[in-house]
């Protein structure tokens, strides 16, 4: 796991990435894999016009308090449950 934040962070600072996608972040930092304070120490690292999304639930108190936006999505419908869909390679996994 530290040699993807690494990587990351590498994105983070590089100027020339507008929008760099942390997806599942969040999961990542709740079961310990990562620390807040690592997280955010690399999210400074991004120059002025670089958007970063971070994914993925239950996101600690210390990001939420540093997020220009905040979204918490809540599940109408899933096909997994009503049409009885299997998990896609290339798309859950």
């Amino acid at each position: 796991m530290q040699r993807a934040w690494e990587r990351s962070c590498s994105y983070l600072g590089d100027a020339e990435r507008k929008l760099v996608v942390l997806d599942e972040v969040n999961v990542a930092l709740k079961l310990g894999y990562l620390e807040l304070d690592q997280v955010l120490e690399g999210l400074r690292l991004r120059p002025p016009l670089t958007h970063v999304a971070l994914t993925g639930r239950g996101a600690p108190p210390g990001l939420l308090e540093q997020a220009d936006l905040v979204t918490e999505m809540r599940l109408v419908r899933h096909p997994f449950r009503e049409q009885g869909v299997k998990a896609q390679a290339g798309i859950e996994f």
